[in-house]
């Protein structure tokens, strides 16, 4: 089998699915627009081959690259990059090298988040009223029809760029003007916590494994807000998240590959709404919170099902909720990084600095931390972020 890694040098665990890949015998070639020379030893060691283009975004720059790859190796049989920022360029190397996978005929429902409200509303999955608006007017109409606030967005983006909560009709001319250059979505505000419903999935579509996420705030306010951020994985997910998540994994045909659904839990309800659908694994170092609740590999459990369409795992049961908490340099806490590790030392599993491009969303630093029991998780959690 030839697979095609994409960006196989960032982020920095994009190297372990090449990893799981080779322990398969799997020829994985890497495409970037990094130097070859720059590599680090770790990303070359996982790589049998490696094709340099100056851009990413150069579509015929790609080809060529492709064509090299199939000239060197033969067919390619998968091209991947599990990174939302290069779903679109994957499909489109599908569409032109006749590759199994997502292709330029199904990127729509995947990265357009007024398709992802269609499907949301064609299964009977609760999700905030929006729409695309084109013109200040419509804009302007829609508000009036749901009242404020309001959530605009680009109808195709990554993550929370250009998100913002819009209170009144004032700041809805504002940041209209500010943001008329690309696509936007507007949509109604929904208060309540962010959670998700992550999985992978085999050939079939058969879910091998699943888990659940709970975040403490949402991207748009800790991008906007400049806040701290923790999230922590759950060791049973609840009857209704998985139910609405399983019924999207069926209606999008979630084949050979992660996903992560993102939705909204309302305070007084506890009912779930739809907020998002993403194809690829729950960001940062999410997959290694998995991996930490439940002491398994989901890295080589990828590589599995795509090598041999095998999961190894079982059932996988967590036996500890994980939770990242990230802080900032320009905040002030009670405890110092030292006073963190004299304290919960024993907890603490992994510490890390994030590489600038994530900073403002998701800290500085962080640590991760593990505890079978939820309330000593918040505990901990709630102590690294408080403040003098």
């Amino acid at each position: 089998m030839n697979l095609v890694l994409l960006s196989p040098h960032f982020p920095a665990h994009q190297y372990r699915y090449a990893e799981a890949l080779q322990r398969h015998g799997v020829n994985v070639i890497g495409l970037a627009d990094e130097h070859p020379y720059q590599l680090n030893e770790q990303q070359r060691a996982v790589l049998n081959d490696y094709q340099y283009v100056h851009d990413m975004h150069d579509r015929d720059a790609l080809i060529r690259a492709c064509g090299q790859i199939t000239a060197d190796h033969g067919k390619i049989d998968r091209i991947e990059s599990l990174n939302e920022y290069w779903l679109e360029t994957e499909a489109q190397l599908r569409t032109d090298f006749n590759v199994p996978g997502v292709n330029m005929s199904g990127i729509q429902q995947i990265k357009e988040k007024s398709a992802m409200k269609a499907c949301f509303q064609a299964h009977d999955i609760p999700c905030a009223r929006g729409r695309v608006v084109k013109t200040l007017t419509d804009a302007e109409v829609f508000a009036e029809e749901v009242g404020y606030p309001l959530v605009l967005k680009p109808n195709v983006g990554v993550g929370a760029s250009h998100t913002y909560r819009i209170n009144d009709a004032e700041q809805l001319h504002r940041i209209w003007h500010a943001n008329a250059d690309h696509e936007n979505i507007l949509e109604e505000y929904i208060a309540g916590k962010i959670c998700s419903y992550d999985g992978l999935t085999d050939r079939e579509g058969n879910i091998v494994w699943q888990g659940a996420m709970i975040y403490s705030n949402g991207v748009m306010e800790v991008v906007n807000e400049d806040l701290h951020v923790y999230y922590y994985t759950l060791r049973k997910i609840p009857e209704a998240l998985e139910r609405m998540g399983r019924e999207l994994v069926k209606a999008y045909d979630v084949r050979e590959r992660f996903f992560h659904f993102e939705f909204f839990q309302q305070p007084e309800t506890h009912d779930y709404i739809a907020l998002e659908v993403n194809m690829r694994p729950a960001g940062g170092p999410s997959l290694d919170m998995y991996n930490f609740s439940a002491n398994i590999d989901l890295y080589q459990e990828w590589g599995n099902i795509v090598a041999t369409n095998h999961f190894s795992a079982g059932d996988a049961e967590p036996l500890y909720h994980c939770a990242y908490v990230g802080r900032k340099h320009n905040k002030s806490y009670a405890l110092s990084h030292a006073e963190v590790m004299h304290h919960f030392g024993r907890e603490i599993v992994h510490v890390a600095e994030h590489p600038p491009l994530f900073r403002r969303a998701m800290g500085d630093y962080f640590y991760l931390l593990r505890t079978p029991e939820e309330s000593d998780l918040l505990t901990i959690a709630e102590a690294i972020h408080r403040a003098p």
